[in-house]
């Protein structure tokens, strides 16, 4: 019940916020900073996983602002794609602005995929 519940609060904010990806790309080194940005007025926690940190829920955890977004950078390795969804609270979720999606058959979902 409280997955649904967390479902719909996402789904009625979702309307009227935008999730975003922001990439820097840095020319000295072969790196792209990574932003996440992730509109959750009513959510505690949202950390981002995928296949750059072995899809490890505690490890890249956003930071909650003043205005309820949530927001983080990562460091990632140039020229790859990476596979990712974020954690709203325990629920799982794909970001709109991904650069395109693909199926998991472990998770038996999409995921969202970021190509840097």
């Amino acid at each position: 019940m409280r997955n649904c519940f967390i479902n719909l609060l996402y789904k009625q904010h979702k309307k009227t916020s935008i999730m975003a990806i922001t990439k820097q790309y840095l020319k000295s080194k072969p790196v792209c900073k990574v932003t996440f940005s992730v509109p959750a007025k009513e959510a505690n926690e949202v950390t981002v996983v995928g296949t750059f940190n072995e899809w490890d829920t505690k490890s890249t955890t956003l930071k909650k602002l003043k205005n309820g977004t949530f927001k983080g950078t990562v460091d990632l390795e140039k020229n790859n794609s990476y596979e990712f969804r974020y954690v709203v609270d325990g629920t799982y979720v794909n970001d709109e602005q991904a650069d395109a999606y693909t199926w998991n058959a472990y998770a038996d979902a999409e995921n969202g995929v970021l190509n840097v």
